[in-house]
């Protein structure tokens, strides 16, 4: 995914009442920049970080700017939530995730299951379907990369959903983008959210594939950058643990 201009850079000042940021510009001017990203951003909230911010170019809008991504040691990650989707959903169509191509068309946001939609639902003559849903995450812990960074009983739902289609035959895939590039390795959270860990694992042993990619963040440009091992046993084992295939290019 390419941005038309650059971001505007400033310091974090506070995330509050969740869907608000306050920024510091480099003259000293603050402004408050929309947050999309409902988690609790562990480990990507300190004073004083540098930030990016996206201009809507809307001046009507109520927050111009949206905080799109925060410095964190030497590592840019992306908190915009509403760009994962459209990240992943370009790089299928392109042919860069090679777990997910040969599929003849790709649609989003399709109704499916319980008053759900999936995020993209994949589709061929030949192949069927294919339901892929996408979670993100800025969470990490060493070179691991972990979701939710909050409970989520939304995202286990989804996870229930998944489950139902992989025992009815069909392939249902929760592909998880991982919005920074220094990790190595998928896991869930379970001492945030034990429930979504438990369902996680129910759905792999249901049929569910489990994938997740690393990003590469850049003032330009946002694209799956390459597939992580994910590892569902909750000690280090054999069970449930995939490798990584090959590195993704640019999505240009």
């Amino acid at each position: 995914m390419r941005f038309s201009s650059a971001p505007l850079e400033g310091r974090l000042v506070r995330r509050y009442q969740r869907f608000f940021t306050e920024v510091e510009l480099a003259a000293g001017e603050r402004l408050i920049a929309h947050c999309a990203n409902t988690g609790s951003l562990i480990g990507c909230l300190a004073p004083g970080s540098r930030v990016w911010l996206r201009d809507s170019g809307n001046l009507a809008r109520k927050l111009r700017f949206t905080w799109q991504a925060i410095r964190v040691g030497r590592a840019w990650i992306n908190v915009d939530t509403s760009l994962p989707n459209r990240v992943v959903a370009e790089a299928v169509a392109a042919g860069l995730v090679p777990e997910l191509a040969g599929y003849a068309r790709l649609r989003r946001e399709v109704p499916y299951g319980r008053g759900s939609r999936i995020d993209l639902l994949l589709e061929d003559e030949r192949r069927g379907t294919c339901h892929v849903e996408v979670k993100c995450t800025t969470y990490r812990e060493g070179s691991t990369a972990l979701f939710p960074d909050a409970v989520t009983e939304r995202g286990t739902r989804h996870l229930g959903e998944l489950a139902r289609l992989a025992r009815a035959g069909k392939r249902a895939v929760q592909f998880f983008f991982v919005s920074r590039a220094d990790v190595e390795l998928f896991r869930p959270a379970d001492a945030i959210d034990p429930e979504y860990g438990r369902a996680l694992r129910r759905a792999a042993a249901a049929g569910v594939e489990v994938l997740a990619y690393a990003t590469r963040v850049e003032a330009r440009r946002l694209e799956l950058l390459r597939p992580l091992a994910v590892e569902l046993a909750k000690t280090r084992g054999p069970a449930f643990r995939t490798k990584p295939s090959r590195a993704v290019g640019s999505t240009d």
